[in-house]
């Protein structure tokens, strides 16, 4: 069954999701970023270069040749991955093939449609029976 992560007060999701990741990727995880959009995917591609003065992020599409051998592939589709460890949800609704990943992270973003719509995803988790841990974080 899915491990399921959900983490709040991280300030901005696309920063958190890039410490998330970054942390992932140091314990030797491999992960999919899902973004609701091609321009997220564009926004989460650009800040995986920048956010970090000490932290390389290798990382491309989904659908690029070398996916498969990249630590980390964003898509906003999810089809093909390349994997099927930690999965990254950027999206507003639940992803419907998370469950084929061993591990799912959620982020709360800090506005009011965020925080809404984490908290649907959350009940529809637990809904169906899946143990959620949640992390608060402290924003940076």
């Amino acid at each position: 069954m899915t491990e399921i992560d959900f983490y709040s007060g991280g300030g901005d999701r696309l920063h958190t999701a890039c410490r998330l990741v970054a942390t992932a990727v140091r314990k030797g995880f491999k992960v999919m970023i899902y973004a609701p959009d091609m321009a997220t995917v564009e926004q989460i591609d650009k800040l995986l270069w920048t956010f970090s003065a000490t932290d390389f992020i290798p990382h491309c599409q989904t659908d690029d040749k070398l996916a498969e051998f990249t630590p980390v592939t964003l898509s906003d589709s999810g089809r093909n991955p390349p994997h099927d460890d930690v999965l990254l949800n950027l999206g507003p609704e639940n992803p419907p093939f998370f469950s084929r990943f061993r591990r799912l992270i959620e982020i709360a973003g800090n506005t009011d449609e965020d925080t809404q719509a984490a908290r649907k995803r959350y009940r529809f988790y637990q809904d169906r029976g899946y143990e959620i841990r949640h992390h608060r974080l402290g924003a940076v």
